[in-house]
């Protein structure tokens, strides 16, 4: 079991000592900050492992489990089709039905045991009415890139796959990064020959003394453990591993610029402890605040891009993608897919009586493009 991360806060002074500083507040927020950032991370994770599995073993299946079902109204529709009683109504209705979820469980589920059914429906056959659909995408797709990124597509240009279509649009964009890069290095490359000012040449001289201090700054915390846990010398073999295992997080952390770990093998070594925290100076602090800031930030991003990435994977909005978010929703198209399992089965036991079907298919009516019935949304 992980042991609890230690905390790193500079401890509030008794009442008769001076208070905190800006500096030392700062320090204990953004060290707060930062702990409360990697919990959520690691929670999200874990969440999103777990519920991947939940996929794999429990969504998966009733997905299966529905889609049968669902070909089995197709087939019910299918033997409808056949009874000589059926009206031209009737059956174009249910010519309907057939090709709209038929085309379906083909496309979006692989069932490619109901292409011969719909093709008895469909004059050009599911694999023809296929390409013309990619087709049309492609066409679609071409123009909505162009207006976006302003990419043109030659006619000599081999789109013609969706892995193809990307790889294009991805080489276009990272030719034109790279021309952006270009620029911007002989834009810079003119402005280093230009003579600098004294104001610009002090700036960049307070800039890059600041740069060293903050190397400084963490390099200190970082030979201090080296010089403790180097394992070159030791003798003892059991000692030497343990001091290995130790150095290997230390140089983890120095190489990620990870400055509150480091404080953390400090305080978890004894090499420091919290009275000592309250020793360091303002000025030392402030180069720390600064390292703390980036890595807070920095945690901020990977966890806004984990859930911006995971969002527009499962096309949920933003707020399903918090911890609580993920299990609700999860949870609740769980509840979903095992209600329109029911449904299902009842329809196709129902429909399957000629005169239940006849009165259904009367106040069935045909849907017009983009509208959703209560069939659609059941079944689709």
């Amino acid at each position: 079991m992980p042991q609890p991360q230690q905390l790193v806060r500079i401890l509030t002074p008794d009442k008769v000592n001076a208070p905190l500083s800006k500096a030392q507040k700062e320090f204990n927020r953004l060290t707060k900050r930062i702990g409360e950032l990697e919990i959520e991370i690691k929670n999200f994770r874990e969440t999103v492992d777990t519920i991947q599995q939940r996929i794999n073993t429990e969504y998966r299946p009733l997905l299966t489990d529905y889609n049968r079902h669902r070909a089995d109204l197709v087939r019910v529709f299918d033997h409808a089709y056949a009874r000589p009683e059926a009206t031209k109504t009737e059956k174009k209705k249910l010519a309907h039905l057939i090709t709209d979820l038929a085309y379906e469980l083909i496309d979006m589920h692989g069932m490619d045991e109901m292409k011969p059914i719909f093709d008895k429906y469909d004059e050009d056959g599911f694999d023809e009415t296929t390409a013309e659909t990619d087709g049309l995408v492609s066409e679609v797709m071409k123009e909505m890139v162009s207006s976006m990124y302003g990419i043109t597509f030659g006619p000599n240009v081999d789109v013609s796959t969706q892995e193809k279509f990307e790889a294009y649009v991805q080489e276009q964009l990272q030719a034109r990064q790279a021309e952006h890069q270009q620029q911007r290095q002989q834009t810079e490359e003119k402005k280093a020959k230009k003579p600098k000012t004294a104001k610009q040449q002090e700036r960049e001289e307070k800039k890059q003394l600041e740069e060293r201090n903050i190397t400084k700054a963490v390099r200190t915390l970082y030979m201090d453990l080296v010089k403790a846990f180097h394992p070159d010398r030791e003798r003892d073999e059991a000692e030497k591993e343990r001091k290995t295992a130790v150095m290997q997080r230390i140089t983890e952390a120095y190489e990620k610029s990870d400055l509150l770990a480091l404080f953390r093998l400090q305080l978890e070594f004894n090499r420091i402890d919290q009275q000592h925290l309250k020793t360091l100076a303002d000025d030392q602090l402030k180069y720390y605040n600064k390292i703390l800031k980036q890595q807070a930030d920095e945690l901020g991003d990977e966890l806004h891009e984990m859930r911006h990435h995971l969002s527009a994977m499962l096309g949920k909005p933003l707020m399903f993608t918090t911890t609580f978010g993920l299990e609700y929703s999860f949870n609740n198209d769980l509840r979903e897919l095992k209600s329109g399992i029911k449904a299902v089965k009842r329809e196709v036991k129902d429909l399957r009586d000629p005169a239940m079907l006849k009165a259904w298919l009367k106040a069935y009516k045909i849907p017009k493009a983009n509208d959703y019935n209560d069939f659609g949304m059941l079944f689709g």
